[in-house]
């Protein structure tokens, strides 16, 4: 927009100059052809063509003089140019029509040209700045927001190991009570049933029952306890890209996009899907690669794994295919399997808040 302004301001100097000296009919002539030859190098914006318009003009000043008092429009086209060298030549036919002006319109025409030189340097600095500026500005955001990604993937990656830890320290003290306590209160248990065996006395065998039956009940929870322990340590994502990565079958993808750890029956349904799916690959499939997609949305959990083998038609009825629907079933999803460019396996199951 800049470039049109002051090709604008020059064409209107050139103009006063020119209207000075010439009024008559053909006033306009002159005015419509530099319109015309400017408007087309701009719209064209090529230097072969600017060139070419240069040399034209050069003719119609060499034949009709009053054309040179508009010359510093053309000539500001050609400044910067790999062509400015060509306008000292192109002075010379149009050199020829100058000696038929005032010595002092020469002048203004030249200073003119000057002025035009000096603008179209002046906006051209403008443009390279205001190029840099903008190059400089798109930089400092695409890195601001590369940091702020970073920063995301950095908290996210922190909050997931964090949560991991939990998991792995709930799993670790579930293993030292099923260890140490479980063994102590199994032993208790042993020993006291030793003692009803040989006892002899009935007041103490009543005593001796009622502590075995404390013991047992104490020996229960803690079992419950620690299964409970247990199963909330059971990272979904983790614990299937464990069983993917322990695949060695054939090539294997895991896609996995969880925003939490799902309830415990969902949890350990999925698995059981994907340890089921991965083992049917084994022992039925041709597949060089298999997929599998775990993902939460708003409303529901969605598990694909597909392969890319051949259609088969497999012995048996498929135990392991129905025992997948049944679960899944179970808790109110839906389970699909078939053929679409390779075995799939389609589980869908909604979130539902009275799920254990």
């Amino acid at each position: 927009m800049d470039k049109y302004i002051d090709k604008l301001t020059v064409f209107v100097l050139c103009g006063v100059l020119y209207a000075k000296d010439h009024m008559g009919l053909y006033l306009i002539v002159p005015l419509l052809c530099v319109i015309i030859i400017s408007a087309l190098i701009s719209y064209l914006d090529d230097e072969r063509a600017t060139l070419a318009g240069l040399l034209f003009f050069c003719v119609l000043c060499a034949l009709f003089p009053v054309f040179l008092f508009f010359l510093p429009v053309i000539f500001y086209d050609v400044y910067f140019t790999k062509y400015q060298a060509v306008l000292v030549f192109s002075v010379i036919p149009a050199g020829m029509g100058f000696s038929s002006l005032p010595v002092d319109t020469c002048i203004f025409i030249v200073l003119l040209a000057g002025l035009a030189f000096y603008i179209r340097r002046r906006t051209r600095s403008l443009l390279t700045v205001q190029t840099a500026y903008i190059s400089l500005r798109d930089s400092s955001k695409e890195f601001s927001l590369r940091l702020e990604q970073k920063n995301k993937d950095l908290m996210d990656k922190q909050d997931y190991e964090l949560s991991l830890a939990t998991l792995t320290e709930r799993n670790r003290i579930a293993r030292d009570i099923h260890d140490s306590v479980g063994h102590v209160l199994s032993n208790a248990i042993l020993q006291t049933g030793a003692l009803l065996a040989t006892c002899r006395d009935d007041a103490l065998r009543a005593r001796l029952t009622t502590l075995k039956e404390t013991l047992t009940s104490g020996m229960t929870s803690v079992r419950e306890s620690v299964h409970d322990l247990h199963d909330e340590s059971v990272d979904l994502s983790l614990e299937t890209k464990r069983l993917t990565d322990g695949f060695d079958f054939c090539a294997i993808t895991l896609d996995a996009d969880l925003d939490g750890n799902p309830p415990k029956s969902v949890k350990y349904t999925l698995l059981s899907v994907v340890r089921e799916s991965l083992s049917n690959v084994i022992r039925h499939s041709d597949a060089t690669h298999v997929a599998v997609t775990l993902r939460e949305h708003p409303a529901l959990y969605q598990l694909i794994v597909k392969d890319n083998g051949t259609h088969k038609k497999t012995p048996g009825d498929g135990l392991g295919l129905k025992n997948i629907a049944q679960r899944v079933e179970s808790l109110g999803g839906i389970a699909h399997t078939g053929f679409d460019g390779g075995f799939t396996v389609f589980v869908s199951i909604p979130k539902r808040g009275d799920l254990p």
